[in-house]
């Protein structure tokens, strides 16, 4: 579809194009919110039960919460550019996104295992459970009963750090909609669908959360 500057008005064929971009940032914040969440959880757990991996862990995870996402993408894009290893902006983003998911759901994760008292671990192991069923039947569920209102609030931040992407040439729906700004300069109206479409994303899943929440508390 092509695009062309100027003083024009919106089109409906440009209600495709932000469809476009809505789905490409759905797609990307759940790929990345999987695939660090799936990286996270186990590496919160090995974090919370050993010191070295703590430690071993710890000058990694202090630069990927410390870096701003923008600078990450755009320098692993540069890296990937001058390797000449050409990525896809999808699979570039996701890489970068996943791995700030990654490394902030690990310290949720690690603060929810650290929050199980050790007298449910000892009690646990004095009526036979071995070190896996402890895990799955106590500490597991326990831990997720403390994390789970944190990683939602990472996972709706990730939705909205993912209009980030764009810099490395991803058209998510913030993109899109800069675009259809530049050619048509209806600024107010496009930014008020934006704020609107993350209102619609955000606002739900924090209602829903809050209900998870009371229900997993009891």
């Amino acid at each position: 579809m092509q695009f062309v500057l100027g003083n024009q008005g919106l089109q409906w064929s440009d209600a495709y194009y932000l469809l476009q971009g809505a789905i490409n940032t759905l797609v990307i914040t759940a790929a990345a919110g999987l695939l660090g969440t799936l990286i996270g959880i186990p590496l919160g757990w090995a974090r919370a039960s050993s010191k070295i991996a703590r430690i071993l862990t710890a000058p990694l995870i202090d630069v990927l919460r410390s870096v701003p996402l923008i600078i990450q993408l755009i320098l692993l894009n540069s890296i990937m550019s001058l390797a000449g290893l050409g990525m896809n902006a999808f699979w570039l983003g996701t890489i970068v996104l996943a791995a700030w998911m990654a490394t902030v759901t690990s310290e949720v994760s690690r603060a929810g295992f650290s929050s199980v008292p050790p007298t449910y671990r000892r009690s646990a192991r004095s009526l036979g459970m071995n070190y896996i069923q402890e895990l799955t039947y106590v500490s597991a569920p326990l831990a997720f009963r403390t994390g789970l209102t944190s990683w939602i609030g990472l996972l709706l931040s990730l939705a909205k750090d993912s209009a980030l992407v764009s810099v490395i040439g991803y058209i998510e729906f913030m993109r899109a909609s800069q675009v259809l700004i530049t050619r048509t300069h209806e600024t107010w109206l496009l930014l008020a669908g934006v704020g609107l479409f993350y209102f619609l994303i955000c606002y739900p899943v924090s209602r829903y959360s809050r209900r998870l929440e009371r229900k997993v508390s009891v």
